[in-house]
């Protein structure tokens, strides 16, 4: 009989430990601006609170906005998240930030806090978006409140101004809630002071542990590394290496310089998924065809043509979550903002190109690059190349710009004065300008 007690009280004392056990509680900051870093902290939170099977996830939001790219990519892992994610509006969740917290399954908000007026803008000026960026924000707001049980129209009408509902936004105007008037349409599930109350008031969970994600080194290294802004400045290294080497070839600054941008840009692609084996791939093809062209069939243009093309596809695609060449996964934006980078990047070396052309051997921080003195009546020039000016010879071969002629049977270094100059072509030399002799055509 005591022993069947003992049995009983036991069983009891385990039901009830099972059911007094403490709630996991797993927290994310997002205080800043919704960019690649965001992104990242969230996604890598997200794994983490999955891997250590919490209760829930809590996200304290608190932002103006940001990139519509990295904020599709946010609300997605959100609304597929196997632990429910909740998210506390600590103040502000502007455009983008209304897109994370529709996603949530709970919104939770801080008396004063607002949420809404999602309406695409462009970064450089502030201005709105073309309306297909706007349209497919409207769609994308409306999908996410669908998905979560809220009104759709609602979330619509914080990207349009034209979308009208009575008693709620002004005609004209982009909508904006207050905690209050959420609560009243549905968009706020609660209002609380501090996360504490959020758990403990409004999700009834007394006892409870907080594991808040801690961004490693690494982590916001690789927000820095994916940021768009970042890999503009890197495909302007990338391009301006690669022209800036083949001005004079041979391995020095501008190949280490480009392969280390190389490196950079494509290895945080790769860690996230994005860029695959193939992608890669297409890139280093594209620069093997324009070494082809230059050193193999100079003149040519169809492998060097192929080689920029396949160049500019490798850059593009490493950004996008295609699948070789289906791109149902890709969205406007992604596309957008992976075409607007490379261009950004090309633009900003063609400018930089421009810009060191003209500034090498001048007084200022390239002054070193190149000697001031001019050294065509300096006693480093001998005699006979100076008469070389004014002589007529033959390219011996391609000058891009520079290679090697034939004047009077005797073999020289030399520079086209302007543009490309194939072997076998008659030329003049015109000047020696810093131990450098320059030919024309003839």
């Amino acid at each position: 009989m005591k022993r069947n007690l003992l049995v009983f009280i036991s069983l009891i004392l385990f039901i009830g430990n099972i059911f007094a056990q403490q709630s996991t509680i797993y927290e994310i900051n997002i205080d800043s601006e919704i960019n690649a870093t965001s992104r990242i902290f969230l996604n890598k939170g997200l794994n983490e609170a999955n891997e250590l099977n919490v209760d829930a996830v809590l996200i304290r939001l608190n932002t103006y906005g940001g990139t519509l790219v990295d904020a599709d990519s946010m609300r997605t892992a959100i609304l597929y998240n196997p632990i429910p994610v909740y998210v506390f509006i600590d103040n502000n969740a502007a455009s983008a930030g209304a897109l994370i917290s529709i996603a949530c399954e709970k919104i939770f908000m801080r008396p004063g806090a607002t949420i809404g007026a999602a309406t695409v803008v462009q970064g450089d000026s502030g201005d709105e978006a073309p309306d297909k960026y706007q349209s497919y924000m409207r769609g994308m707001m409306r999908a996410t409140a669908e998905k979560t049980g809220r009104d759709p129209k609602i979330a619509e009408a914080m990207v349009d101004e034209r979308v009208n509902i009575p008693e709620i936004n002004e005609e004209g105007r982009v909508l904006t809630l207050t905690a209050q008037e959420a609560m009243k349409v549905g968009y706020c599930d609660g209002i609380a002071e501090t996360k504490q109350e959020v758990i403990e008031q409004l999700l009834d969970i007394k006892d409870y542990k907080i594991v808040e994600y801690t961004p490693s080194i690494v982590d916001k290294l690789m927000g820095f590394l994916t940021n768009h802004a970042f890999r503009a400045i890197l495909i302007m290294i990338i391009v301006a290496g690669i022209y800036f080497e083949l001005q004079s070839p041979g391995i020095g600054f501008p190949t280490m310089a480009a392969i280390t941008a190389a490196v950079l840009y494509f290895t945080p692609l790769y860690l996230e998924g994005l860029v695959q084996n193939w992608e890669i791939a297409v890139f280093i093809i594209g620069i093997l065809l324009i070494l082809i062209e230059l050193f193999v069939t100079p003149g040519m243009g169809v492998a060097g043509i192929s080689g920029i093309v396949l160049i500019g596809m490798g850059l593009v695609f490493a950004m996008l979550n295609n699948d070789w060449f289906s791109f149902r996964e890709v969205t406007i934006p992604d596309l957008s903002y992976s075409l607007i980078t490379v261009s950004s990047g090309i633009l900003l070396a063609i400018f930089l190109i421009l810009y060191m052309s003209a500034r090498i051997g001048k007084k200022g921080m390239f002054r070193k690059i190149a000697l001031e003195t001019d050294l065509s009546t300096s006693e480093s020039v001998t005699e006979e190349e100076l008469q070389l000016v004014g002589k007529e010879g033959t390219a011996m071969t391609d000058l891009r710009p520079s290679g090697k002629i034939i004047i009077a049977g005797e073999v020289y270094d030399a520079v086209s004065n302007l543009g490309y100059i194939e072997a076998g072509t008659k030329i003049k030399a015109i000047r020696l300008e810093n131990m450098q002799l320059y030919v024309d055509k003839l």
